[in-house]
């Protein structure tokens, strides 16, 4: 018998990049960092049979997003308003992307990092960051 995911917890929608170059969207429940894998699922109320395992190595930012879709066209500002809490950073992939925003927790020896976005209107809400996909961090 497949059982729904607690329709009391709330489903966060996220985009995954992937080392592969894959872009997978879903929705996440209960994402935590301190956990090497976690459950990708189609719909916000799908059962658990239906998610898939995502395993964090393979990932290089989870993009947790107000829309899936989006705009392709748009180019967030990589500019930092004065007045933002945390640490500002210039985050590089090893593939050259590169994402700027404000973190609290960041710290080079664990998974990765929670960072908001520098650009107040982005599509994203919030951004995890997988340490070892990034090649440069940089302090603004």
């Amino acid at each position: 018998m497949s059982t729904s995911v607690n329709s009391t917890s709330s489903a966060s929608k996220v985009v995954i990049a992937c080392l592969d170059g894959q872009r997978l969207k879903g929705f996440v429940f209960n994402f935590s960092p301190l956990r090497d894998s976690f459950r990708l699922f189609p719909e916000p109320n799908a059962r658990q049979d239906s998610g898939k395992d995502v395993q964090l190595r393979n990932l290089k930012p989870i993009l947790f997003v107000k829309d899936f879709g989006g705009n392709a066209e748009r180019k967030d500002s990589h500019q930092l308003k004065d007045g933002r809490h945390g640490q500002k950073l210039e985050i590089t992939f090893a593939d050259g992307e590169m994402i700027c925003g404000t973190t609290e927790a960041y710290n080079p020896k664990k998974t990765g990092f929670f960072m908001f976005p520098a650009d107040p209107d982005s599509n994203n809400s919030r951004i995890f960051i997988v340490n070892a996909s990034v090649r440069l961090v940089k302090a603004l």
